[in-house]
This record gives structure tokens, sequence and C-alpha cells, in this order.
């Protein structure tokens, strides 16, 4: 039997559709003035997020393939207070399936002077106009998780959210008997809560303070402390990630802290912090919101596809 192994991955039809959208997008920026930036894939410094790993290319010293241009627009726009965006390759270790492959294609912008639900606004707009559906839903995260799983993710005991874990993962629970907090939500909210999010375009806000990230904290009327943080899915499928953007640069010094101890805990690679990252928040990062979303998964979705080397030319095994 001949070898096909060297054939692209996609059909030409998907391929075509491909290049349509990513026309699509550049447009939908353009006739908005947003910027498009073009940044280094190689970087010095990678993520500290325990939930990430960089591709590492070795050397003296090593370089890291970048997660997402994050830290370079952030960069940008500490000296530059302009909408932009970038749209290009990404790169994650240790990911590989149905909906992920190491290197994957990613759309990401920010929007000076815009708070994250201003900006969930213009991702409805442009998965409308890219063909993924009109219409949409926003659900909050706490509302949402109680319902699904039965206890208060805010206020749930570590023992409590451990023990949840360990029974949705099949797990006799001694391997998340010192997990984070955050991990442990991760694996209730895909496991439990995101199967029975409601069909078509769906926006989860307001995060658990712990999965804040690179986010602001808000303390809401009831004094529970939230994340101001969304992610959008689509039939069920996550598509993107967006923050009402931090801009202390002492917050963030200490939650990159935290995670660099969190990795140590779990054995995880030791990653330093991005001190050009820091020194931009240091100048001062304008107020701003941000959002980066999967090219491929959204593709995907528009397509009907099973696997995302449906999507992708050439999708190495």
């Amino acid at each position: 039997m001949a070898d096909t192994s060297w054939q692209p991955s996609a059909a030409l039809a998907a391929l075509e559709r491909r290049a349509v959208l990513l026309a699509q997008l550049r447009a939908f920026f353009a006739a908005r003035g947003v910027l498009e930036l073009e940044v280094p894939l190689l970087g010095s410094a990678g993520v500290t997020d325990v939930h990430i790993e960089n591709l590492v290319v070795a050397g003296a010293p090593e370089w890291y393939l970048q997660s997402s241009p994050e830290y370079f627009l952030k960069r940008f726009l500490a000296r530059h207070t302009r909408a932009v965006y970038c749209l290009g390759k990404a790169f994650r270790a240790g990911e590989r399936g149905r909906l992920h492959q190491p290197e994957f294609t990613l759309l990401e912008w920010y929007r000076p002077g815009w708070d994250e639900d201003a900006l969930i606004a213009e991702v409805a707009e442009l998965l409308v106009e890219s063909g993924a559906g009109a219409g949409h839903c926003t659900l909050d995260y706490g509302t949402r998780f109680a319902a699904a799983v039965g206890i208060d993710p805010h206020a749930a005991p570590d023992a409590e959210l451990r023990a949840r874990a360990a029974a949705a993962a099949g797990d006799s629970g001694a391997r998340w008997r010192d997990q984070p907090r955050g991990i442990c939500l991760d694996l209730l909210f895909s496991s439990v809560v995101q199967p029975r999010l409601p069909p078509g375009v769906v926006f989860v806000t307001r995060y658990p303070a712990c999965q804040a990230a690179l986010a602001r904290l808000e303390r809401t009327p009831a004094g529970v402390v939230v994340a101001r943080r969304f992610e959008v899915f689509v039939d069920g499928v996550e598509l993107g990630n967006g923050y009402w953007e931090l801009t202390d640069a002492e917050e963030q010094r200490r939650r990159f802290a935290e995670d660099v101890a969190q990795r140590a805990a779990l054995g995880r690679p030791r990653r330093v912090p991005d001190q050009r990252l820091l020194a931009a928040l240091d100048a001062g990062l304008p107020p701003c919101a941000g959002v980066a979303l999967g090219v491929d998964r959204l593709l995907m979705g528009l397509l009907g596809a099973v696997h995302i080397r449906e999507v992708l030319a050439f999708a190495e095994e």
C-alpha cells in the first residue's frame, strides 16, 4: 500500500475556508482601526502559569516558543496606547488530542479603555461575522458551577474541592491531596460544568479569585472576591479566554511568585517571571481588556470537524 503520510491533513475545501476565515478576521480589525502587530515566536522568558508548559529550545541560554503573544502585546501597549491584535502561531508542550496540537493558530487582541464586558460584545460580533452563529448568552461562573457540582466554588473548603475533583477524575484521591485549588476547579468545570453548558455561543464570567491569572479582582456586593475574567464556548467547546487586564506591577509580581512556588510543589520545570513584562507594568500599562481566541477550534466549529487535523494543512503526529 502506498505511503500517504506526506499528504496534507485537511481537505482542500477546509483549507480554502481557512484562508477565507483568516481574511475575515483581518478585515474585521481593519474596519475597526485595530493595528496588526507581528511579535516574536521565540522569547527569552516563558510563562509561570502552572497550567501551561512552554516548548523549550535548547541552548545557552534556553529560549522558549511562546504560548501566547500576550507579554509582547502588553509591552507594546505600555509604550503606545492603541488597540492592537496579533494573528499567528503559538506553542504549548504536552498538548495533543482532538482539540489540541503543540503548534496552533491564535488570535489575540487588546482594547485600551475597555473592561471585559465591553470586550465580550466585540467577541460576539466577531463570531457572528465569522459565521459562528448569531446570539449569545452570558452566565455567571459561580451560579453555573453551584448548579452543576452542588457546591460554591468561591467558598467551598479546599478539602472538599479535592475530594470532588478526585471523584470526578475517578481517582482514589491520593494524587489530589495536595493539588492547588485552581487545578481542582479546572477539573470540575471541564468534566461536570462545561458538558452542561447550553448550545451556541456562551460566555462564562466572574471566575474564582484563585483563577485570576492576569486579570483584575473585584469584590461583589455580596462580599465575594471574583476575577474579572471570561471564557467563551461554542457548542460546549472552549474557544477563548479574556481578562480585564491587571495593571498593578506589584500584584503581578506576587502572583508570579505564587506560580513559581506552586510549580516547585508540583514538580514542574522552574520558570523565571518575564522581567520585561514587569518593567512594562512598572512603566504603566493602560487600563485595557484582552482576549485570546483559538482559530483552529473556531474553524472546526464552522466546518463541523471532529478532529483538529481536519482544519490544519499539516498536523504532525
